[in-house]
């Protein structure tokens, strides 16, 4: 059986569940408990992560995103994370995932775009900001032989019903198609399928899921 990690934000946070499920009998599909923030946050955790999920060094795969941490913009109008940090941390993250996960392929999500004409508080989102992060972040991942499942593309023409608050995308049909474009980058890489869900038997029930 496959084993993949998971990795990311509340954008992860998003699939994570759906993605385990399409994979039962096929792929042991692990993630953290928390929300993983900002890529200096990742740095730090990636190991903690590994050892807390006790998944070993023969990972087949593994999926991560950061960004919409880092892109926020302070009250002193400067990025939380600067570019060229952001830059510094996800080749960090490259090359802490190929020592510890030696054997897994590498999967980068794109962060999402946002609502950013409704961000009228003291920290603001930027599309044009995620642009920027997620091109840099793409050209480091490629380098290092990785793949790029191109979240924000898929999304950046997407109708406002599909976002849930200025941030996420967690009605049915943006859960979807995200979780579905999760499930194809990862099946397409290990070169195995995923069942078919039904999406409105989870959304009977969602649960609310902690926001960045």
């Amino acid at each position: 059986m496959k084993k993949v990690v998971l990795i990311g934000d509340s954008i992860r946070q998003g699939y994570d569940k759906y993605v385990k499920i399409a994979f039962e009998g096929v792929a042991k599909i692990y993630y953290p408990k928390e929300n993983c923030r900002f890529s200096t946050y990742v740095v730090r955790q990636l190991l903690e992560w590994k050892n807390e999920a006790g998944c070993g060094d023969d990972l087949d795969l593994i999926h991560w995103n950061a960004g919409l941490w880092d892109i926020l913009t302070m009250v002193d109008k400067k990025n939380l994370v600067s570019l060229e940090t952001y830059a510094e941390n996800v080749e960090r993250i490259c090359n802490i995932i190929k020592t510890i996960y030696p054997k897994a392929k590498m999967v980068f999500a794109t962060s999402t775009p946002v609502q950013e004409e409704l961000f009228t508080g003291a920290y603001k989102r930027f599309n044009k900001d995620t642009e920027r992060y997620n091109e840099r972040a793409a050209e480091i991942v490629r380098a290092h032989g990785g793949i790029i499942n191109d979240l924000y593309s898929l999304l950046k023409d997407c109708p406002k019903e599909y976002y849930s608050d200025l941030t996420h995308l967690y009605t049915e049909k943006a859960t979807k198609i995200i979780t579905e474009q999760v499930i194809g980058v990862i099946g397409d890489a290990l070169e195995i399928k995923g069942k078919k869900l039904d999406y409105s038997q989870f959304f009977s029930k969602k649960d609310d899921v902690t926001g960045i």
